[in-house]
């Protein structure tokens, strides 16, 4: 089956989400790839891909911007089946410890990331319900985002906005698992060479991160039961 794609963060040719939209475009999917700025890459992609590719532009930091992308993106289809929030923001003091960052800094990280994601979701809920199979909602989320798990002294904030975005996964499962009609999973996609360097050690390229995601998304799309957070293997991950 051919599905709808819509996937936040796209903008950065060495990170996931773009990699994600080449993944679903060669397989013959719809994909919307959400920007803030204009990607000339992603103009190259809409110039192979034709009408497979809807490029929109949305600050995911905006509720008006976020409702006006999906009016938008309704005129064009009546129906989304998966989701895939990638979005995310680090503030410049993401590498500092506690005794030197600036806490005031923590706030956007954690609004674009979590709470950003919450915008997406509501405002293109009505497509996914829309879906003829179910449809699924992936939040990528991080190992960094497991408070059990937590050994570091630095990434304060990205590491809150993960677990602010893994929280808000488990609240909306249980605000959808009663129709069964929408699933979601928060996921940590494995250690990734998303600034696209040779000498970064990270075992994965984002073009094949993408590839494993996609499969297992695919894999989870009608597990209600199963634990929410997990990695790209399909392992449980603890929150």
């Amino acid at each position: 089956m051919f599905q709808n794609v819509l996937i936040t963060g796209t903008g950065k040719t060495a990170g996931l989400g773009f990699n994600l939209v080449l993944r679903y475009l060669e397989a013959g999917d719809t994909v919307t790839a959400t920007i803030r700025k204009p990607c000339p890459e992603l103009e190259v992609l809409k110039e192979q891909y034709s009408s497979k590719l809807v490029i929109l532009t949305m600050d995911i930091s905006n509720t008006d911007s976020v409702n006006a992308a999906a009016e938008e993106l309704r005129s064009k289809m009546d129906h989304l089946d998966l989701l895939i929030n990638n979005a995310v923001n680090v503030s410049p003091d993401c590498d500092k410890n506690f005794f030197d960052a600036d806490l005031d800094l923590i706030a956007r990280t954690v609004d674009i990331t979590a709470v950003g994601a919450m915008r997406v979701i509501k405002a293109f809920y009505p497509m996914l319900l829309n879906s003829p199979e179910t449809a699924l909602i992936m939040n990528i989320s991080s190992e960094a985002g497991s408070i059990s798990k937590c050994y570091r002294t630095n990434m304060i904030d990205y590491g809150m906005a993960k677990a602010a975005m893994n929280m808000a996964t488990m609240n909306l499962y249980n605000t959808f698992k009663e129709n069964r009609k929408v699933n979601i999973f928060c996921v940590h996609p494995g250690w990734i060479r998303t600034d696209g360097r040779p000498d970064n050690p990270a075992p994965l390229s984002s073009y094949e991160a993408a590839g494993i995601l996609r499969s297992l998304f695919e894999k989870k799309r009608d597990d209600f039961e199963g634990h929410r957070f997990i990695t790209n293997l399909d392992e449980d991950y603890p929150f």
